[in-house]
């Protein structure tokens, strides 16, 4: 049971720019007349005992990253002061020492207020708060939490002790019976604490209902799991407990509220749901990010950020056939304007960025390419009359394509009984070189063709920015596969051989 709230990562090294956030502030925000702001800023006043004559950093948590806010010079006494002329997002927020050692703070609708702490290793639970509510709140959980975690520590330690024992072979040691008596004494002492944590948070929660961190806790809960049913044979529904995991898993989630993005909480949550609980096929992973992105449409913060981690996140996956998603994303955010923070200049780069993958996603039919072959005559891809076809875009002067072609050509030779023929695209607009390569590697036996007058912008239709591609089709000349590697083509076409012959 893990029982810290937050890691963090070397905050000064995380100082960047966010395309979905303020500017990191280089300087202070100072007010010039404290008369004339009021209340209209912030004004954080802390005092660390045992510090002085150095420079502390503000920062926020923002997605999975933390970002530099403001700083503040340290005096004598310990004292500093953060403090700017506009008010800032509201979230959780990070002190943090020159040793890199950190205490966090709420930031809320009240931003003058006052804490204190000391330079000792209980840096977070020597916290003093004053004209802070939420963070007294914040800190009466905190240091409870901490207590807890004192005391489950030891107690799990010697568990891990007991229950870890080897010999020198590595061979798990049988426990004598008294060892057997202590674990079995110790997982009780653990699930009490556990119990304790559990119930403690779902009352805390309650009470601190209109609280800031009692959203937090809720949050970052894990949904409990009742006993699946029975089916009417008489078994537990095997797939009852995960889809019920699922479909609670971001229910805890407040999604008219943009202040989970500045927690460590949010970002975690929504890649894990992607990656681990939704199923990994585009029509599936479109589904769910329209239903998020529509729970996320109260708060603008919110959905600006979850359409652009969706995007992002599929236009650059390396898993074949993502890039549905990401065309999904731009045709129904993007193109019709609902991606209000992009300006025309990136919505027109994005966008025809969209349009070339379009050309070529998985399930669509290839588009159609025809080009000269070593003899000068037009070859057309879809006068291939094969079972599977093997596009595959190339150039004799890549080093890389040096190595691969001459493989891929070998395993051509094995498949072909299965079906397979080859139509291998030259980019390269040197024919002499290109026919010098075909003549010494033995690649006449398979569709050697070059558009050496570009008269087919194969490069658009195909994507091509690098070599060597590879595309497989079927018969039909639909896209089977894209962007594999030559030596996955064969146990690519092996596999989808042997489930055409077992249907």
């Amino acid at each position: 049971m893990q029982l810290n709230l937050y890691m963090i990562k070397n905050i000064l090294t995380l100082i960047s720019i966010c395309l979905f956030i303020q500017p990191a502030f280089s300087q202070k925000q100072k007010s010039k007349d404290k008369k004339s702001t009021g209340n209209t800023g912030y004004e954080i006043k802390v005092k660390i005992r045992g510090l002085k004559d150095t420079i502390c950093l503000l920062a926020n948590y923002y997605g999975d990253k933390q970002y530099l806010r403001d700083t503040a010079k340290v005096d004598k006494e310990g004292l500093m002061v953060f403090e700017g002329d506009k008010k800032l997002p509201g979230g959780i927020y990070l002190v943090v020492l020159p040793d890199k050692r950190f205490f966090e703070l709420i930031m809320d609708s009240t931003q003058i207020f006052y804490m204190e702490t000391d330079t000792s290793r209980e840096l977070q639970e020597k916290v003093i708060v004053n004209n802070s509510a939420e963070n007294s709140v914040f800190y009466e959980y905190l240091k409870w939490v901490g207590q807890k975690q004192k005391e489950d520590e030891p107690l799990r330690k010697a568990y891990r002790k007991l229950t870890d024992k080897k010999d020198s072979s590595k061979t798990p040691v049988e426990l004598t019976q008294v060892q057997k008596d202590s674990v079995t004494l110790l997982k009780k002492q653990l699930g009490a604490i556990e119990k304790e944590v559990h119930n403690f948070k779902t009352n805390f929660m309650k009470e601190k209902e209109g609280y800031f961190i009692a959203k937090v806790i809720k949050a970052s809960s894990e949904p409990d799991v009742p006993e699946a049913p029975l089916l009417p044979n008489g078994r537990k529904d095997s797939t009852w407990s995960f889809n019920y995991y699922k479909s609670h898993y971001l229910a805890n989630i407040d999604f008219s509220d943009g202040r989970i993005l500045y927690t460590p909480i949010f970002h975690n949550k929504l890649k894990f749901y992607f990656s681990n609980l939704v199923i990994q096929i585009p029509d599936s992973i479109k589904k769910e990010a329209d239903m998020i992105i529509e729970k996320a449409s109260a708060d603008k913060e919110l959905f600006k950020y979850i359409v652009w981690y969706i995007t992002n996140t599929y236009e650059t996956s390396n898993i074949m056939g993502m890039d549905a998603v990401f065309v999904h994303m731009v045709e129904k955010y993007y193109i019709t304007h609902r991606a209000y923070w992009v300006d025309s200049a990136v919505l027109a780069k994005i966008t025809d960025r969209a349009l070339t993958v379009k050309n070529a996603l998985i399930g669509n039919l290839a588009p159609g390419l025809v080009m000269k072959n070593l003899s000068g005559k037009d070859v057309s891809l879809y006068s291939v009359n094969a079972k599977y076809t093997c596009l595959v875009f190339w150039d004799s002067d890549c080093g890389h394509c040096k190595k691969e072609i001459p493989i891929l050509h070998e395993k051509y030779k094995e498949l072909k009984a299965l079906g397979l023929e080859v139509f291998a695209v030259n980019i390269e607009q040197k024919e002499e070189g290109w026919k010098k390569f075909i003549e010494e590697k033995g690649l006449t036996d398979w569709i050697n063709v070059n558009d050496m007058y570009h008269r087919t912008n194969f490069r658009k239709l195909y994507d091509i920015y690098s070599t060597p591609v590879v595309y497989v089709l079927d018969k039909e000349k639909k896209i089977l596969a894209k962007r594999i590697g030559v030596e996955q083509v064969a146990d690519f076409i092996k596999r989808i051989s042997e489930k055409e012959v077992g249907k």
